[in-house]
Protein backbone atom coordinates (compact mmCIF):
# COMPACT_ATOMS: atom_id res chain seq x y z
CA UNK A 1 0.00 0.00 0.00
CA UNK A 2 1.45 3.42 -0.94
CA UNK A 3 1.89 6.16 1.65
CA UNK A 4 -1.25 8.05 0.72
CA UNK A 5 -3.42 4.94 1.07
CA UNK A 6 -1.70 4.16 4.35
CA UNK A 7 -2.44 7.72 5.49
CA UNK A 8 -6.08 7.38 4.43
CA UNK A 9 -6.41 4.22 6.48
CA UNK A 10 -4.61 5.90 9.38
CA UNK A 11 -7.23 8.67 9.44
CA UNK A 12 -9.81 6.03 10.36
CA UNK A 13 -7.85 5.24 13.51
CA UNK A 14 -7.77 8.83 14.75
CA UNK A 15 -10.17 9.03 17.74
CA UNK A 16 -13.15 11.28 17.13
CA UNK A 17 -12.85 11.29 13.34
CA UNK A 18 -15.83 9.84 11.49
CA UNK A 19 -16.65 9.46 7.81
CA UNK A 20 -17.75 13.07 7.39
CA UNK A 21 -14.58 14.51 8.89
CA UNK A 22 -12.37 12.12 6.90
CA UNK A 23 -13.87 13.49 3.69
CA UNK A 24 -13.60 17.05 4.94
CA UNK A 25 -9.94 16.73 5.92
CA UNK A 26 -8.97 15.17 2.59
CA UNK A 27 -10.96 17.82 0.74
CA UNK A 28 -9.27 20.68 2.63
CA UNK A 29 -5.75 19.26 2.42
CA UNK A 30 -5.80 17.64 -1.02
CA UNK A 31 -4.61 14.17 0.08
CA UNK A 32 -4.74 12.09 3.23
CA UNK A 33 -0.96 12.21 3.43
CA UNK A 34 -1.08 16.01 3.50
CA UNK A 35 -3.44 15.93 6.50
CA UNK A 36 -0.63 14.53 8.63
CA UNK A 37 1.88 17.08 7.26
CA UNK A 38 -0.25 20.17 7.81
CA UNK A 39 1.06 22.64 10.46
CA UNK A 40 -0.92 22.99 13.67
CA UNK A 41 -2.23 26.48 12.89
CA UNK A 42 -3.71 25.46 9.56
CA UNK A 43 -5.07 22.15 10.86
CA UNK A 44 -6.92 23.86 13.70
CA UNK A 45 -8.62 26.20 11.23
CA UNK A 46 -10.42 23.24 9.64
CA UNK A 47 -13.99 22.99 11.04
CA UNK A 48 -14.49 20.29 13.69
CA UNK A 49 -10.75 19.93 14.37
CA UNK A 50 -9.78 20.80 17.94
CA UNK A 51 -6.71 20.35 20.13
CA UNK A 52 -7.46 16.73 21.01
CA UNK A 53 -7.97 15.77 17.37
CA UNK A 54 -4.77 17.60 16.40
CA UNK A 55 -2.78 15.72 19.07
CA UNK A 56 -4.25 12.38 17.95
CA UNK A 57 -3.34 13.09 14.33
CA UNK A 58 0.25 13.96 15.24
CA UNK A 59 0.76 11.14 17.75
CA UNK A 60 1.92 8.51 15.28
CA UNK A 61 -0.45 5.90 16.74
CA UNK A 62 -2.88 5.99 13.76
CA UNK A 63 -0.07 5.00 11.37
CA UNK A 64 1.05 2.12 13.58
CA UNK A 65 -2.54 0.87 13.80
CA UNK A 66 -2.97 1.23 10.03
CA UNK A 67 0.16 -0.81 9.35
CA UNK A 68 -1.11 -3.59 11.63
CA UNK A 69 -4.52 -3.45 9.94
CA UNK A 70 -2.93 -3.97 6.53
CA UNK A 71 -1.11 -7.05 7.82
CA UNK A 72 -4.37 -8.43 9.21
CA UNK A 73 -6.13 -7.80 5.90
CA UNK A 74 -3.41 -9.68 4.04
CA UNK A 75 -3.64 -12.63 6.44
CA UNK A 76 -7.44 -12.63 6.14
CA UNK A 77 -7.38 -12.31 2.33
CA UNK A 78 -9.45 -9.13 2.66
CA UNK A 79 -9.50 -6.06 0.44
CA UNK A 80 -9.66 -2.56 1.90
CA UNK A 81 -11.60 -0.29 -0.48
CA UNK A 82 -11.57 3.48 0.01
CA UNK A 83 -14.24 5.91 -1.16
CA UNK A 84 -11.76 7.39 -3.64
CA UNK A 85 -11.08 4.01 -5.31
CA UNK A 86 -12.56 3.15 -8.69
CA UNK A 87 -14.00 -0.12 -7.39
CA UNK A 88 -15.77 1.55 -4.47
CA UNK A 89 -19.56 0.95 -4.87
CA UNK A 90 -20.99 3.65 -7.13
CA UNK A 91 -24.35 3.22 -5.41
CA UNK A 92 -22.88 4.47 -2.13
CA UNK A 93 -20.96 7.46 -3.46
CA UNK A 94 -24.03 9.70 -3.67
CA UNK A 95 -24.82 9.52 0.06
CA UNK A 96 -23.19 11.85 2.58
CA UNK A 97 -23.23 9.25 5.34
CA UNK A 98 -21.77 6.40 3.30
CA UNK A 99 -18.66 4.69 4.70
CA UNK A 100 -15.30 6.06 3.62
CA UNK A 101 -13.85 2.56 3.53
CA UNK A 102 -15.12 -0.97 3.18
CA UNK A 103 -13.48 -4.28 4.01
CA UNK A 104 -14.43 -6.86 1.39
CA UNK A 105 -13.77 -10.59 1.40
CA UNK A 106 -14.77 -12.87 -1.47
CA UNK A 107 -15.42 -12.08 -5.11
CA UNK A 108 -18.60 -9.98 -4.94
CA UNK A 109 -18.98 -7.32 -7.64
CA UNK A 110 -20.28 -4.33 -5.69
CA UNK A 111 -20.96 -2.50 -8.95
CA UNK A 112 -22.94 -5.28 -10.59
CA UNK A 113 -25.97 -4.39 -12.74
CA UNK A 114 -28.76 -5.50 -10.37
CA UNK A 115 -28.86 -5.74 -6.59
CA UNK A 116 -31.62 -6.84 -4.24
CA UNK A 117 -31.55 -6.40 -0.47
CA UNK A 118 -33.66 -8.82 1.56
CA UNK A 119 -34.29 -8.12 5.24
CA UNK A 120 -36.73 -9.20 7.89
CA UNK A 121 -37.30 -10.47 11.39
CA UNK A 122 -34.93 -12.78 13.22
CA UNK A 123 -38.03 -14.77 14.23
CA UNK A 124 -38.84 -15.92 10.70
CA UNK A 125 -41.98 -18.01 10.31
CA UNK A 126 -42.54 -20.85 7.88
CA UNK A 127 -44.49 -18.42 5.70
CA UNK A 128 -41.61 -15.95 5.66
CA UNK A 129 -39.07 -18.62 4.75
CA UNK A 130 -41.29 -19.95 1.95
CA UNK A 131 -41.67 -16.43 0.55
CA UNK A 132 -37.88 -15.99 0.55
CA UNK A 133 -37.40 -19.32 -1.23
CA UNK A 134 -39.97 -18.55 -3.91
CA UNK A 135 -38.78 -14.99 -4.40
CA UNK A 136 -35.10 -15.87 -4.83
CA UNK A 137 -35.93 -18.75 -7.13
CA UNK A 138 -38.01 -16.41 -9.31
CA UNK A 139 -35.27 -13.75 -9.26
CA UNK A 140 -32.70 -16.15 -10.69
CA UNK A 141 -33.22 -15.18 -14.38
CA UNK A 142 -32.34 -11.57 -13.51
CA UNK A 143 -29.07 -12.62 -11.84
CA UNK A 144 -29.03 -9.96 -9.07
CA UNK A 145 -26.61 -9.77 -6.18
CA UNK A 146 -28.60 -10.75 -3.08
CA UNK A 147 -27.66 -8.57 -0.10
CA UNK A 148 -28.55 -9.14 3.55
CA UNK A 149 -27.09 -8.92 7.04
CA UNK A 150 -26.12 -12.51 7.94
CA UNK A 151 -28.45 -12.34 10.96
CA UNK A 152 -30.80 -15.03 12.25
CA UNK A 153 -34.14 -15.51 10.51
CA UNK A 154 -34.91 -13.93 7.15
CA UNK A 155 -31.34 -12.70 6.56
CA UNK A 156 -29.54 -16.03 6.77
CA UNK A 157 -32.36 -17.78 4.91
CA UNK A 158 -31.92 -15.33 2.03
CA UNK A 159 -28.18 -16.03 1.90
CA UNK A 160 -28.72 -19.80 1.96
CA UNK A 161 -31.34 -19.70 -0.77
CA UNK A 162 -29.10 -17.52 -2.94
CA UNK A 163 -26.38 -20.16 -2.59
CA UNK A 164 -28.84 -22.90 -3.54
CA UNK A 165 -29.98 -20.95 -6.61
CA UNK A 166 -26.43 -20.10 -7.67
CA UNK A 167 -26.92 -16.35 -7.17
CA UNK A 168 -24.13 -14.20 -5.73
CA UNK A 169 -24.86 -13.06 -2.20
CA UNK A 170 -23.24 -10.46 0.04
CA UNK A 171 -23.41 -10.37 3.82
CA UNK A 172 -22.97 -6.90 5.34
CA UNK A 173 -21.74 -7.24 8.91
CA UNK A 174 -21.91 -5.10 12.03
CA UNK A 175 -18.57 -6.45 13.27
CA UNK A 176 -14.99 -6.84 12.10
CA UNK A 177 -14.25 -9.19 9.20
CA UNK A 178 -12.69 -11.65 11.63
CA UNK A 179 -15.73 -11.68 13.93
CA UNK A 180 -18.54 -13.59 12.21
CA UNK A 181 -21.77 -12.94 14.07
CA UNK A 182 -23.64 -15.01 14.90
CA UNK A 183 -20.88 -17.64 14.97
CA UNK A 184 -23.46 -20.28 14.06
CA UNK A 185 -23.44 -18.81 10.53
CA UNK A 186 -19.71 -19.25 9.89
CA UNK A 187 -20.21 -22.19 7.52
CA UNK A 188 -22.70 -20.25 5.40
CA UNK A 189 -20.43 -17.19 5.46
CA UNK A 190 -17.54 -19.29 4.15
CA UNK A 191 -19.70 -20.70 1.35
CA UNK A 192 -20.68 -17.18 0.35
CA UNK A 193 -17.05 -16.36 -0.41
CA UNK A 194 -17.18 -18.60 -3.50
CA UNK A 195 -19.93 -16.53 -5.13
CA UNK A 196 -20.35 -13.20 -3.36
CA UNK A 197 -18.74 -12.45 -0.05
CA UNK A 198 -18.72 -10.42 3.14
CA UNK A 199 -18.42 -6.67 3.66
CA UNK A 200 -18.03 -4.41 6.67
CA UNK A 201 -16.87 -0.90 7.51
CA UNK A 202 -15.53 -2.02 10.88
CA UNK A 203 -11.89 -2.65 11.72
CA UNK A 204 -10.65 -6.13 12.52
CA UNK A 205 -11.55 -7.20 16.02
CA UNK A 206 -14.68 -5.02 16.22
CA UNK A 207 -17.32 -6.79 18.29
CA UNK A 208 -20.98 -6.94 17.17
CA UNK A 209 -22.12 -4.19 19.52
CA UNK A 210 -25.71 -2.97 19.19
CA UNK A 211 -24.84 0.48 17.83
CA UNK A 212 -23.04 -1.08 14.84
CA UNK A 213 -26.19 -2.57 13.34
CA UNK A 214 -28.15 0.57 12.41
CA UNK A 215 -24.93 1.73 10.72
CA UNK A 216 -24.71 -1.65 8.97
CA UNK A 217 -28.30 -1.24 7.80
CA UNK A 218 -27.50 1.97 5.89
CA UNK A 219 -24.94 0.04 3.83
CA UNK A 220 -27.50 -2.64 2.95
CA UNK A 221 -30.00 0.06 1.98
CA UNK A 222 -27.45 2.02 -0.03
CA UNK A 223 -26.18 -1.00 -1.97
CA UNK A 224 -29.67 -2.25 -2.86
CA UNK A 225 -31.52 -1.19 -6.01
CA UNK A 226 -34.59 -2.86 -4.54
CA UNK A 227 -34.98 -3.47 -0.81
CA UNK A 228 -37.45 -6.19 0.16
CA UNK A 229 -38.90 -6.55 3.65
CA UNK A 230 -40.21 -10.10 3.97
CA UNK A 231 -41.42 -10.22 7.57
CA UNK A 232 -41.16 -7.59 10.31
CA UNK A 233 -42.80 -6.58 13.54
CA UNK A 234 -43.94 -2.97 13.97
CA UNK A 235 -40.48 -2.05 15.29
CA UNK A 236 -37.08 -3.49 14.51
CA UNK A 237 -34.00 -3.43 12.33
CA UNK A 238 -35.81 -4.32 9.11
CA UNK A 239 -38.04 -1.24 9.39
CA UNK A 240 -35.01 0.91 10.16
CA UNK A 241 -33.41 -0.36 6.96
CA UNK A 242 -36.62 0.35 5.03
CA UNK A 243 -36.73 3.89 6.43
CA UNK A 244 -33.13 4.52 5.40
CA UNK A 245 -33.83 3.09 1.93
CA UNK A 246 -36.82 5.43 1.56
CA UNK A 247 -34.63 8.37 2.58
CA UNK A 248 -32.14 7.28 -0.07
CA UNK A 249 -34.98 7.26 -2.66
CA UNK A 250 -34.62 3.52 -3.14
CA UNK A 251 -37.49 1.28 -4.19
CA UNK A 252 -38.78 -0.54 -1.12
CA UNK A 253 -41.01 -3.62 -1.36
CA UNK A 254 -42.89 -5.49 1.36
CA UNK A 255 -44.55 -8.89 1.32
CA UNK A 256 -48.00 -8.67 2.91
CA UNK A 257 -49.07 -11.03 5.68
CA UNK A 258 -52.11 -12.03 7.64
CA UNK A 259 -53.78 -9.35 9.76
CA UNK A 260 -53.03 -9.84 13.43
CA UNK A 261 -49.78 -11.73 12.88
CA UNK A 262 -46.91 -10.12 14.82
CA UNK A 263 -44.32 -10.49 12.08
CA UNK A 264 -46.62 -9.30 9.32
CA UNK A 265 -47.53 -6.06 11.09
CA UNK A 266 -44.43 -4.17 9.95
CA UNK A 267 -44.80 -5.13 6.29
CA UNK A 268 -48.51 -4.38 6.25
CA UNK A 269 -47.87 -0.97 7.82
CA UNK A 270 -45.19 -0.09 5.23
CA UNK A 271 -47.66 -0.88 2.46
CA UNK A 272 -50.51 0.95 4.21
CA UNK A 273 -48.57 4.21 4.62
CA UNK A 274 -47.14 4.01 1.09
CA UNK A 275 -43.56 3.41 2.17
CA UNK A 276 -43.29 0.13 0.29
CA UNK A 277 -44.62 -1.39 -2.91
CA UNK A 278 -46.88 -4.40 -2.43
CA UNK A 279 -44.85 -7.46 -3.41
CA UNK A 280 -46.47 -10.75 -4.34
CA UNK A 281 -43.86 -12.16 -6.74
CA UNK A 282 -40.74 -11.29 -8.72
CA UNK A 283 -42.83 -9.88 -11.58
CA UNK A 284 -43.75 -6.96 -9.31
CA UNK A 285 -40.04 -6.14 -9.01
CA UNK A 286 -39.57 -6.51 -12.76
CA UNK A 287 -42.41 -4.06 -13.37
CA UNK A 288 -41.37 -1.40 -10.84
CA UNK A 289 -37.63 -1.65 -11.56
CA UNK A 290 -38.12 -1.96 -15.31
CA UNK A 291 -35.90 -5.02 -15.38
CA UNK A 292 -35.86 -7.22 -18.45
CA UNK A 293 -34.92 -10.82 -19.03
CA UNK A 294 -35.03 -12.94 -22.15
CA UNK A 295 -38.39 -14.66 -22.45
CA UNK A 296 -36.59 -17.86 -23.34
CA UNK A 297 -33.99 -17.68 -20.58
CA UNK A 298 -35.59 -20.27 -18.33
CA UNK A 299 -36.34 -22.63 -21.20
CA UNK A 300 -32.80 -22.26 -22.52
CA UNK A 301 -31.46 -23.21 -19.08
CA UNK A 302 -33.47 -26.40 -19.27
CA UNK A 303 -32.06 -27.18 -22.70
CA UNK A 304 -28.56 -26.78 -21.30
CA UNK A 305 -29.01 -29.76 -18.98
CA UNK A 306 -26.50 -32.27 -20.34
CA UNK A 307 -27.73 -35.76 -19.47
CA UNK A 308 -24.22 -37.12 -19.93
CA UNK A 309 -23.28 -35.39 -16.67
CA UNK A 310 -25.56 -37.75 -14.71
CA UNK A 311 -25.48 -41.40 -13.70
CA UNK A 312 -27.82 -43.74 -15.66
CA UNK A 313 -30.54 -43.74 -12.96
CA UNK A 314 -30.24 -39.95 -12.56
CA UNK A 315 -30.63 -39.56 -16.32
CA UNK A 316 -33.95 -41.41 -16.19
CA UNK A 317 -35.32 -39.18 -13.41
CA UNK A 318 -34.12 -35.96 -15.04
CA UNK A 319 -35.59 -37.00 -18.39
CA UNK A 320 -38.99 -37.68 -16.81
CA UNK A 321 -39.06 -34.36 -14.97
CA UNK A 322 -37.85 -32.49 -18.04
CA UNK A 323 -40.58 -34.04 -20.19
CA UNK A 324 -43.36 -33.37 -17.68
CA UNK A 325 -42.42 -29.68 -17.07
CA UNK A 326 -44.58 -29.80 -13.95
CA UNK A 327 -44.22 -31.26 -10.44
CA UNK A 328 -44.28 -35.07 -10.27
CA UNK A 329 -45.20 -37.14 -7.22
CA UNK A 330 -42.58 -39.54 -5.93
CA UNK A 331 -45.00 -42.46 -6.41
CA UNK A 332 -45.26 -41.65 -10.12
CA UNK A 333 -41.49 -41.37 -10.40
CA UNK A 334 -41.15 -44.75 -8.69
CA UNK A 335 -43.54 -46.36 -11.17
CA UNK A 336 -41.90 -44.81 -14.22
CA UNK A 337 -38.33 -45.52 -13.13
CA UNK A 338 -39.00 -48.95 -11.58
CA UNK A 339 -36.59 -47.94 -8.83
CA UNK A 340 -37.19 -49.01 -5.21
CA UNK A 341 -38.51 -46.09 -3.09
CA UNK A 342 -35.39 -46.06 -0.89
CA UNK A 343 -33.07 -45.90 -3.92
CA UNK A 344 -35.21 -43.21 -5.56
CA UNK A 345 -35.32 -41.10 -2.38
CA UNK A 346 -31.53 -41.20 -2.11
CA UNK A 347 -31.15 -40.35 -5.79
CA UNK A 348 -33.54 -37.38 -5.54
CA UNK A 349 -31.65 -36.07 -2.51
CA UNK A 350 -28.40 -36.23 -4.48
CA UNK A 351 -30.01 -34.30 -7.34
CA UNK A 352 -31.25 -31.70 -4.84
CA UNK A 353 -27.70 -31.22 -3.58
CA UNK A 354 -26.63 -30.73 -7.20
CA UNK A 355 -29.29 -27.99 -7.47
CA UNK A 356 -30.98 -29.88 -10.31
CA UNK A 357 -34.16 -31.04 -8.57
CA UNK A 358 -36.41 -29.16 -6.14
CA UNK A 359 -38.49 -30.87 -3.45
CA UNK A 360 -42.05 -29.54 -3.06
CA UNK A 361 -44.75 -30.12 -0.44
CA UNK A 362 -46.68 -33.36 -0.84
CA UNK A 363 -43.62 -35.40 -1.86
CA UNK A 364 -43.56 -33.79 -5.29
CA UNK A 365 -40.49 -32.91 -7.34
CA UNK A 366 -39.59 -30.80 -10.31
CA UNK A 367 -36.49 -29.60 -12.11
CA UNK A 368 -34.93 -26.42 -10.79
CA UNK A 369 -34.15 -25.34 -14.32
CA UNK A 370 -37.68 -25.03 -15.68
Amino acid sequence: MDQNRLALLALHFVPGIGDFLVRQLVSYCGTAEDVFKLPKGKLLKIPNVGESTYRAIKSGDPFRQAEEEIKRAQRQDTQIIFYLDSNYPQRLKQFEDSPTLLYLKGNADLNTTKTVGIVGTRQATTYGKEMVEKLIEDLKPYQPLIISGLAYGIDIHAHKQAIIQGLPTLGVMGSGMDVIYPSLHKDTANKMLDNGGLATENAFGTKPDAHNFPARNRIIAGLSDALIVVEAAEKGGALITAEIANNYNKDVFAIPGAIGQTYSAGCNKLIKINKAHLLTNAKDIEYIMNWTVSSNSIESEALQLDLNLFDPDEQIVVSILKEKKSPVMIDELSRKTSLPPSTLASLLLTLEFKNVVRSLPGKMYRLNKI
